[in-house]
């Protein structure tokens, strides 16, 4: 997916911690939908620097939103 369109000298770009805003911006959602998926679980892997401080990586936002890829309604992601 949108992996295939970069090569390997993005991978610092890939691997980068962004926070919260920039990984909702990045995939289309909210902020709360991230702190929603933190606690309920379901969503992309962070990293927890802090109590209060949260960050992403690129590439697994795109890993976990490659594993929610399907080719119907009825399949299950």
């Amino acid at each position: 997916m949108l992996n295939d369109n970069l090569n390997i000298k993005d991978s610092s770009y890939l691997d980068r911690l962004i926070n919260e805003q920039e990984a909702a911006e990045f995939l289309g959602y909210t902020i709360r939908a991230l702190q929603n998926w933190r606690v309920r679980g379901g969503g992309p892997r962070f990293v927890k620097v802090s109590g209060r401080s949260i960050r992403y990586r690129r590439r697994q936002l795109i890993e976990w939103a490659d594993s929610k890829m399907v080719s119907h309604t009825s399949e299950v992601a």
